[in-house]
Parts: C-alpha cells; sequence; structure tokens
C-alpha cells in the first residue's frame, strides 16, 4: 500500500478517518470543549466534561495496549521526546482558553460548525491557521523562540507512566492501562452519563480517532522510508498548513495535519446532513464578528506555544499520559472560564 499510494497519501487518509469521525462526533454527539466547560460552570451538568474523561480515559487505554502489543511506542512522538516547558503549558493554555471564549469556540469546533454552514467559523478558521502560522515560523516566531525557547530533546520519555514505570521498575504499558480504566470508571461513574448511551459512544469514538492516528502513523513510520512524523490529532498549526496547501498544492505534500483539518469538515457536513442541521449562518453584529477573530487571533498563539490545543494536549498527548496534557488543559479550563465570566458579565470590546 505504501509503494502503491505513497506515504504521504496513506498517513493523509489515516487523518481523514480520524478526522471524520470527530467530525461526527462534534455533531452527532455534541463534544465540544467549550461547551462542556460552559455545561459545567452554567448549566449545572458535568455530561459533556464527562465524555471527555471518558474519550482521554478510552485514548489512553488503546495506545498503551497498542505499546502492549509492540504495535505502537509513545517515545516516538514529539510529546514525550521533548523536555517539558510548564511555563509554555500554562501560558499558552491561558491564552488559548481565553481565546476560545471570546471566539466562542475551539479550533476543532470552528471547523465543526463550518461544516454546518456557519461562515463566522470559517472566519475564525482562517485567523486561527494564520495566527498559528505566522507565530510558528513567521514574524512572530522570534518573540516566541525568545520568551519560549524551543524544549531540547528528552534523555528519558516525558511522561507520567514512564516516570511510575522507572520508579515500580515494570513497563509503562501495564500502568498506562490501568490509568486509562480508572478514568473510564469515573467517568462512568456519573448516573446521567451512563444514561446518555449517544454519549458515551460518541465519547468511545473520540478515543478511537485518536488511537487510530498513533497506530496508523506509527505503521507508515516504522514500514516506510520517509521518516513520516508519528502524530495524532491537533488543530493549530495543521490549520495553517492546509490554508498553505490550499494556495501552493502543487509544491507540497499532502500530509497528516491535512486528511485531519479536511475529515472533521467532512464528517461535520456530513454530521449535519443527517441531523437535518446544516445551513449557512452569517455574523449581523460586527462587533461579535470582532471579538471572534480576536478570540482566534490568540487561540493560534496560545496553541503553537503550547504546543497544542484542546485536541493536541487535551487527548493526543493525554493519552500518551505527557506531562505537558494535565498542565495544559488545565490552564485552557480556567483561561475559558475567565473568559466566559468576562462575556457574561459583560464584554467590553477590543479597540
Amino acid at each position: 500500500m505504501l509503494d502503491t499510494w505513497g506515504e504521504a497519501n496513506v498517513v493523509a487518509a489515516i487523518g481523514l478517518f480520524g478526522g471524520i469521525l470527530l467530525g461526527l462526533a462534534a455533531r452527532l454527539g455534541r463534544f465540544c470543549t467549550l461547551g462542556a466547560i460552559e455545561d459545567l460552570l452554567y448549566g449545572g451538568s458535568d455530561v459533556r466534561l464527562r465524555m471527555w474523561v471518558l474519550a482521554i480515559g478510552v485514548a489512553i487505554l488503546g495506545s498503551f495496549g497498542l505499546m502492549a502489543g509492540g504495535f505502537f511506542d509513545p517515545g516516538t512522538s514529539f510529546y514525550l521526546s521533548r523536555e517539558w516547558s510548564p511555563l509554555a503549558s500554562i501560558f499558552g493554555g491561558l491564552l488559548f482558553g481565553y481565546g476560545m471564549a471570546m471566539a466562542g469556540n475551539c479550533g476543532y469546533g470552528a471547523l465543526a460548525r463550518f461544516g454546518g454552514g456557519d461562515l463566522r467559523s470559517f472566519v475564525i478558521v482562517l485567523v486561527m491557521g494564520l495566527a498559528s502560522y505566522a507565530t510558528l515560523s513567521g514574524p512572530l516566531a522570534w518573540v516566541r523562540v525568545a520568551v519560549f525557547p524551543p524544549a531540547p530533546p528528552s534523555s528519558t520519555p516525558s511522561g507520567l507512566a514512564h516516570v511510575f514505570s522507572d520508579m515500580l521498575g515494570v513497563s509503562a504499558a501495564p500502568i498506562g492501562i490501568v490509568i486509562g480504566c480508572v478514568l473510564i470508571l469515573f467517568a462512568l461513574s456519573g448516573q446521567m452519563l451512563r444514561q446518555d448511551r449517544r454519549a458515551v459512544f460518541w465519547a468511545v469514538i473520540v478515543g478511537l480517532a485518536i488511537i487510530s492516528a498513533w497506530a496508523g502513523t506509527f505503521y507508515v513510520n516504522t514500514h516506510g522510508f520517509s521518516g513520516t512524523p508519528v502524530v495524532s490529532h491537533t488543530f493549530s498549526a495543521p490549520i495553517g498548513e492546509t490554508i498553505l496547501y490550499g494556495m501552493t498544492a502543487s509544491g507540497r505534500n499532502l500530509s497528516f495535519g491535512i486528511g485531519s483539518v479536511a475529515g472533521v469538515w467532512i464528517g461535520a457536513f456530513l454530521g449535519s446532513l443527517i441531523k437535518g442541521h446544516f445551513r449557512w449562518e452569517a455574523c449581523d453584529d460586527p462587533r461579535e464578528l470582532r471579538r471572534q477573530i480576536f478570540g482566534a487571533a490568540i487561540m493560534g498563539v496560545g496553541a503553537i506555544i503550547a504546543l497544542g490545543c484542546t485536541i493536541g494536549q487535551g487527548l493526543s498527548a493525554f493519552s500518551l499520559l505527557a506531562f505537558s496534557a494535565p498542565t495544559t488543559f488545565a490552564a485552557i479550563f480556567v483561561g475559558a472560564a475567565l473568559g466566559l465570566r468576562q462575556l457574561i458579565e459583560g464584554f467590553v470590546p477590543v479597540k
């Protein structure tokens, strides 16, 4: 298959498959980070937050299960192969969370809403993608590098399971499997989630999307000859990469990230058609659009500093029990809570 299709096309197809699952989960399962935080803080419901915990648990269980079977090496991911910068995780996470509240969605959520015909989300996607690349390799890159120097390679995997492995003298795989099972049981301890079979189903699907990415890209990495990176889903730099590909496709190859971004849009589009919710929407209030553009730009910057977004750190990095994941996710939660509070109490327009 690798010889026939080419490694770049195969990894793009792997990203497309998982992206479609994520897009369907957003539209049919209401899987959404900001929605989960808002439900918990202002709606009195923890169902969607427990969906996240369930998805993380499934992703951890599957990722370390692959490791136990010899089908995946978590150490090949950049989440574990680099030294962890707590300051970057906290600052980037706070920026991302606040920007997410201002924009009304994260990058993944904006892609999903765009799949349902929301043109405001299309603007958010574009701005976030441009801000991400401007921070990654554009005019803001030198500031980022000066304030948050690139992390050097780590001598040991920067993950909780691997630390416990060294302490206990056992393999990291069973430790990760146990932690994944504990998180799954914790998520399902909520009666409201257990009663919502649709929520349970789509949370499991999200976890499987993360697992499929690790398994697929690791297979290509170990059986191909191009040194394809072992990656999973994230929606910050890949959005900017997709924009670049749309403009310069003849000079660029497909990648996992491009396939993933396209997959979320396709899955969300199909999900909106299934539910009969597809309709074109635009912004009636320019002040609202200004706020959303401002939030999208902050999200793009924050995601690059934190090395991931709600999906990249909140699921992909979490599935490997990377040090950065819980800290970044907590910072995103705090930033989003501050942004939601500002919006509810009265937003002062940015001048």
